[in-house]
């Protein structure tokens, strides 16, 4: 009777091992799947595309901005004449990694912004990124003021 006693015991343990074993499958594959939905949350941040000013005076005056693989250009409008004038061609530096808030320095094409009237003088600017606005402070006929827009 030992024998069957200890061979119960042993059936007792592997059967327990395997539940265990099962469990652990389970909750691993659960696991990979709640993992690739953090890992979707955890794509690094995108900024590409098309941005439009949301603090200006004026509805038909406004900047835009395009941001395209390493570039950013942004762009005076006037839709009451449908015009554009180049105000900055820099460079895009894109985030890594996943964040909420990001910033970089763009260097200024200042050959491309050198033939443009209405385009900035600096060699660097600073943008911003944060709560889903991109942001730059703007100086224009001795005014600054921090440009706030929004992805169209």
């Amino acid at each position: 009777m030992p024998l069957t006693t200890k061979t119960a015991l042993v059936l007792v343990a592997a059967s327990l091992l395997t539940l265990t074993s099962c469990s652990s499958a389970a909750d691993t594959a659960g696991g990979s799947a709640q993992g690739s939905v953090a890992a979707e949350q955890q794509e690094p941040l995108d900024l590409s595309g098309q941005w439009t000013q949301m603090n200006s005076e004026s509805a038909d005056s406004y900047q835009a901005a395009i941001i395209d693989g390493d570039t950013i250009t942004v762009n005076w409008v006037n839709e009451a004449d449908s015009s554009a004038a180049l105000y900055w061609a820099g460079s895009y530096a894109a985030p890594g990694e996943a964040a909420d808030t990001y910033s970089w320095t763009s260097e200024g094409d200042t050959e491309q912004m050198s033939s443009a009237l209405l385009a900035s003088g600096d060699d660097t600017k600073e943008f911003a990124y944060a709560d889903g606005v991109l942001s730059y402070e703007l100086t224009a006929m001795g005014v600054t003021m921090t440009v706030e827009m929004s992805q169209d």
